[in-house]
Order: structure tokens, then C-alpha cells, then sequence
């Protein structure tokens, strides 16, 4: 009798500890797995949309793209396949698949690894969701673990729903809307039992059965799907025929945004200032400033104007590089870029050449050289010499003896005429009277925050700087002597419509009202009297300067209307020259000229800006002198108290 009561208390207590180990490896397993009632509140990774100023679509941004579908929009011969390929017994099972467990323990012993996981729709989802993808005997009880609290908190249905919005298809697509929308082209809803059973196919291994990575593949994958459709008497044989023929067509999708580099330059700042993760999976709206209209001026005055180019570097065998253009245009009140073209082809080289290419401006520095000496009291009659100069250079031996682009000199003219027709010599003449460390802080007023040469030479434009800064800083002219500092975004709204950032806005007084309104004047002067003709066609008040350098490396036209501000520039990547005679003039004006037919289409006729205490005196040209009769010399605009008739 003692020894039997020994025996079951033996096995009792082995019973017990049994247990013990039993629940205390499942309160192992179970101990940090996640909340499954955190299901209901799950939300993807949001997608961020950025919007022109006329709300276009211009790209979306995300980690993983997933357009959220209701199951009953879901096509049957869709999720019978998904079924049929990924879990027969869904229906039935709880959760786990035994036979199938039992099975894949086989084939893994027998291969030394994972080879099988015998995964069910809901272990997938579970995985999915809340678990890593690496593959260990813990990973797949607790994926077990998991699918079962699935299976008793939520229906058939529910999970099937989830598991199709979420499940990846291979080729970034993620969910069958977007998995449609990518192989296909069109809506989960309209597809046919071919494309189905191709959808179907690839959740078994995404990377290889994709048709846009390996076509071939993806059909013979298909084709089994359609065959274990037919088996289970989902379709006739006729069906199967017909669907298991057709062949894939790859949809040509238009994944290029409208406005790639100015893209490109929204995401470079909202990465540095909210960083890439809200950026990405935030679910983000950003407005910005671009105009859909002026992008596609841009975008096509830029394809054009290289194309004529290309056809004059076509006779010299010499020009291999190609050449490449850049046009920026922004908004002289505001500050805001209505378009930014970074090159000729984005497909080609993304770099943007309109805002990241230092490249020297030639001439077009002048003006402000110019605007400084109108700041320190010159006006446009002020006198400067023309003629051969020589400064010392690095040795005695090498002085630097600049000279004009023409070869020519006149002797005295006014500082208008020097800016109007480029002259290399005044120019130089008037950096060093000046001096240079003053127009040096001058140009960062304007908004020039490259690093400028201490040099004489600063004032034919030696020193690189970017489109965008050398365009902001004419729109100071336009804008009555205020610096607006250009920008791209308006706002940024979270996933529930707030605003989270927008950029800070940057004014300051640069220069006077009274000079800004001279040098609008002097720079009318660049395009009635001097380099700028050919846009005397442009019957609008506009003003600019061409810009050359050496060997016809750059070419650039950058002026302004009383609303918006253009810069455009033209040459080759590698520096190399773009071709004889490619001067500001030939090469960046006509881009500039066709952006702005299309920026002035249907805006009303606008004047520059005229303070009251300014008056207009015609004046020669050469000699400053004023003129009495009106068919005579230029109309030039002074101060009251600063005019050529003051003592």
C-alpha cells in the first residue's frame, strides 16, 4: 500500500513539475510577444504627398506603398487563388496547419535546414506584423503562438482582408492594390483571372517571381497557380487554357515626377529638417511653391534651347561632351521658386545644376558690382575709363592686363553704357576704386553665400557661384532693394492636418528703394540698348544681363519682370568649352526669352517700381551729359539730388 502510494505520488509530482516546465516554457514564449489588440489600431507606414502651388501631384514619398482595400472589392478568383496557393485548409484550420507542420519537419530534417515553413495566411500575417523574418525554431513557435490569438480574436474574413493589404508582392509593391497598380496598371478591381493567379504567385517568393524582375518565371509560377485553381474545381479547363496563354505585358508607368530636381531639392530639406523617417513614413502633405504651368515652360524653353545647341556643336567633332542647361525662376515679392530645371535630362543626371552647380557667372556678376557703386553715391551718368589697364599679378613679370570681349576700347563712357554693352575694363576699373572686400559684403546682402575670390578679377565673375543665389540676388532690384530668400515649401501638415513646419522667412533691406529702382533702369538698358536685344521682341518691362567666361565654358541670361525672377544657364558638366561664339547672348537668352513669352501669357502689363523722388533724364550715353532732344540719347533714372545736373 506504501509502495503505491510512493509510485502515485511519484508520478504526481512528476505530473507536476511536468506542467510546470510546460507552462513555464510557454510563459517563455509568450512572455514579450506583442498585443494582438494592437491589430485594430495598426497603421502602415503613411505615404507623403508633396503639391504644387496649384495642388498637382507631384511625387509620393514612402517606405512601403499600400493603398488599403475592402475585402468584397477584392476579385473572388483573387483570393480563391491567393488560398489555393498559400493555405488550402484557411477556412478550416485555427490557426496552424498539423499535417502541413508535420510535413515541412520532414523535408527540414532531410535538407539539414529551413527549406519548408508550412507557414498558414494567418502565421504570415503574424509575421508580417509583429515579427522578424529570420528563420529559428523560436521565431516559428512564437509566429504559432501569435496566429493562434489571431484566429480567436478576429474572423476569417478580417484576417484574409489584412493579410491582402499588407503581404508583400515583390518590386516595392506592397497589398493587392498596389501590387495591381504596379504589374498592371490599373485597379485591384478590374483585374482578370490571369493577372489574379499572377498576383497570387508571387507571395511564395517576391524577389524572384516578380514579372518586372524575372517575366519568365512569374508566367511558369502562374501557370501551377492556374493548375492548382483547376485541380480544386475553381476553374474549367477552358479557363485554364486561355488564362495560362496569355502572356505579360509590362505596364509603361510614368514613375518621373513632373518636377524631379525641384523634388529633389524639397526632399534634401525636409530630410536635414524633420528628418528622413517622419519624412518617409509620416504620411506627410507638403505644399510648396512650384507652378505646374511655369514648370512645363521651363522644363521645355531648357530641352529646347539645348537642342539648338547641340545642332551648332554638331559641325565640330571636337564638342563630344554634351551640353547641359539650367533654368530657375522665382517669385520677386515672395521669394518662392515657381520652377527649377536642373538639367536637360533628369533620367540622364539627376544633379541639379540650378541650385548645386558653382559654376562662374562672367558678366552676369556685374550687376552687382554695379548696384554697390550706385549704393556709394555713383549714378548711371558717372563717368569710367575704358581703356587698357595693367595690375600687378603674382610676379613682376605677370601683370594681369584684362581686356574687353571685343577687343576694342572707347575712353571715358558712362557706368550706364559700361553695364549695358559688358565692358570688361570699367568694370575692373570700378572694382578697384571701390575696393573689394566692400563689394564683397555687398553681394552677401543679396544674398550670395558662396565663397568670392579677394581678387580683381571677382568683377568679370571669376568666382562660382549657383544659379539660384545669383538669381535671387536680381530679384532684389525688382523687389524695391529687399532680399527674400528663396524657397521651395510653403508647409508641411501631419497625418491629421496639422502643421509641423514651415520655413522660417528671410527679408532683409539689402539696398535702397531709391538704387533698386537705378539699377532696374541701367538693366532695362541691357535689353533696349546693349547685350540683351533679342528680347526687345518681349514687349513687357524686362530687365537682365548676359554673362560669358572664358572659352565659352558658361553662358548665362538672368533678368527679371516686376513679378518674377529667371536665371539661366547653359555648358558642359566637365567644363569643357560649349562651342565658338556660345555667348550669354546666343545660348542662355533664347531659353530665357521662350520661359518668359510663357511666364507673361495673359499677366497684365506691369511697370518697375519708381519712387517719388526720382526723376527720368535723357541723357548721351558716352558723355553723361543730358540731352535736349527727346529722339536723342537714353532715358535714364537719378535721385532728385543725385542727377548729372547737381553740383
Amino acid at each position: 500500500m506504501n509502495k503505491r502510494l510512493y509510485i502515485t505520488g511519484f508520478i504526481l509530482l512528476f505530473a507536476a513539475v511536468a506542467c510546470g516546465g510546460v507552462t513555464g516554457l510557454f510563459l517563455f514564449m509568450i512572455r514579450d510577444l506583442p498585443q494582438i489588440r494592437s491589430l485594430e489600431t495598426y497603421e502602415a507606414p503613411g505615404i507623403t504627398r508633396i503639391y504644387a502651388a496649384d495642388n498637382q501631384l507631384l511625387a509620393e514619398l514612402y517606405r512601403e506603398k499600400r493603398d488599403p482595400v475592402a475585402l468584397d472589392q477584392i476579385p473572388a478568383y483573387l483570393k480563391q487563388a491567393i488560398i489555393t496557393a498559400e493555405d488550402r485548409q484557411f477556412y478550416t484550420h485555427s490557426g496552424i496547419d498539423l499535417k502541413g507542420i508535420a510535413r515541412a519537419i520532414i523535408y527540414d530534417i532531410m535538407a539539414g535546414e529551413f527549406v519548408q515553413g508550412a507557414s498558414t495566411i494567418t502565421q504570415q500575417l503574424s509575421k508580417t506584423l509583429f515579427l522578424s523574418p529570420e528563420k529559428t525554431l523560436l521565431r516559428k513557435i512564437r509566429e504559432a503562438l501569435l496566429a493562434i490569438q489571431l484566429e480567436r480574436r478576429y474572423t476569417k474574413d478580417e484576417i484574409l482582408e489584412r493579410y491582402l493589404n499588407q503581404i508583400y508582392f515583390g518590386s516595392g509593391a506592397y497589398g493587392v492594390e498596389s501590387a495591381a497598380q504596379k504589374f498592371f496598371g490599373k485597379p485591384v478591381t478590374a483585374l482578370d483571372l490571369a493577372q489574379c493567379a499572377l498576383i497570387a504567385a508571387m507571395p511564395k517568393a517576391p524577389s524572384a517571381y516578380s514579372p518586372l524582375v524575372n517575366p519568365e518565371l512569374a508566367i511558369r509560377r502562374r501557370n501551377i497557380v492556374l493548375r492548382q485553381m483547376l485541380d480544386c474545381g475553381i476553374i474549367t479547363s477552358a479557363q485554364y487554357e486561355n488564362a495560362a496563354s496569355r502572356p505579360f505585358v509590362a505596364v509603361q508607368h510614368k514613375t518621373l515626377s513632373p518636377a524631379p530636381y525641384f523634388v529633389d531639392h524639397v526632399k534634401k530639406i525636409l530630410e536635414k529638417e524633420i528628418g528622413p523617417r517622419q519624412l518617409y513614413q509620416g504620411g506627410l502633405t507638403v505644399h510648396t511653391t512650384l507652378s505646374g504651368r511655369l514648370q512645363i515652360a521651363a522644363d521645355q524653353a531648357v530641352a529646347r534651347g539645348i537642342e539648338m545647341i547641340q545642332q551648332r556643336r554638331d559641325t565640330d567633332p571636337a564638342l563630344t561632351s554634351p551640353p547641359q542647361g539650367a533654368l530657375i525662376a522665382i517669385d520677386v515679392r515672395t521669394g518662392g521658386i515657381l520652377s527649377m530645371t536642373g538639367g536637360y535630362d533628369y533620367n540622364q543626371s539627376s544633379y541639379n545644376r540650378a541650385t548645386d552647380a558653382r559654376r562662374q557667372p562672367g558678366s552676369a556678376f556685374k550687376p552687382i558690382l554695379y548696384a554697390h557703386a550706385i549704393e556709394q553715391g555713383f549714378h548711371q551718368a558717372s563717368l569710367i575709363l575704358d581703356a587698357p589697364v595693367s595690375f600687378p599679378g603674382s610676379s613682376k613679370n605677370d601683370p594681369w592686363q584684362p581686356d574687353n570681349f571685343s577687343g576694342t576700347y572707347e575712353g571715358e563712357i558712362t557706368l550706364r553704357k559700361a553695364l549695358t554693352h559688358s565692358k570688361n575694363i570699367p568694370a575692373v576699373r570700378l572694382m578697384d576704386q571701390l575696393g573689394i572686400s566692400g563689394v564683397i559684403d555687398f553681394a552677401k546682402k543679396l544674398g550670395i553665400d558662396s565663397r568670392l575670390s579677394p581678387y580683381l578679377s571677382l568683377s568679370l565673375g571669376t568666382s562660382g557661384v549657383t544659379l539660384t543665389e545669383l538669381t535671387a540676388a536680381y530679384a532684389v532690384f525688382a523687389n524695391q532693394g529687399i532680399y527674400t530668400a528663396p524657397h521651395c515649401i510653403k508647409n508641411v501638415l501631419d497625418s491629421g492636418n496639422q502643421s509641423i513646419w514651415q520655413p522660417d522667412s528671410e527679408k532683409r533691406i539689402a539696398m535702397t528703394r531709391e538704387n533698386a529702382a537705378i539699377m532696374c533702369n541701367m538693366l532695362e538698358g541691357v535689353i533696349s540698348e546693349g547685350t540683351g536685344k533679342k528680347a526687345r521682341s518681349i514687349h513687357h518691362p524686362l530687365a537682365g544681363k548676359t554673362g560669358t567666361t572664358n572659352k565659352y565654358k558658361d553662358a548665362l541670361f538672368v533678368g527679371f519682370s516686376p513679378f518674377i525672377a529667371v536665371g539661366v544657364w547653359v555648358g558642359c558638366d566637365d567644363y569643357t568649352p560649349l562651342g565658338a561664339m556660345e555667348t550669354g547672348a546666343r545660348a542662355a537668352l533664347p531659353i530665357w526669352m521662350a520661359f518668359m513669352e510663357k511666364a507673361l501669357e495673359h499677366r497684365e502689363y506691369e511697370y518697375f517700381d519708381v519712387p517719388d523722388n526720382m526723376v527720368r533724364i535723357r541723357i548721351d550715353p558716352n558723355t553723361g551729359r543730358p540731352v535736349t532732344d527727346d529722339s536723342d540719347g537714353v532715358a535714364a533714372l537719378f535721385q532728385k539730388e543725385n542727377t548729372p545736373n547737381s553740383p
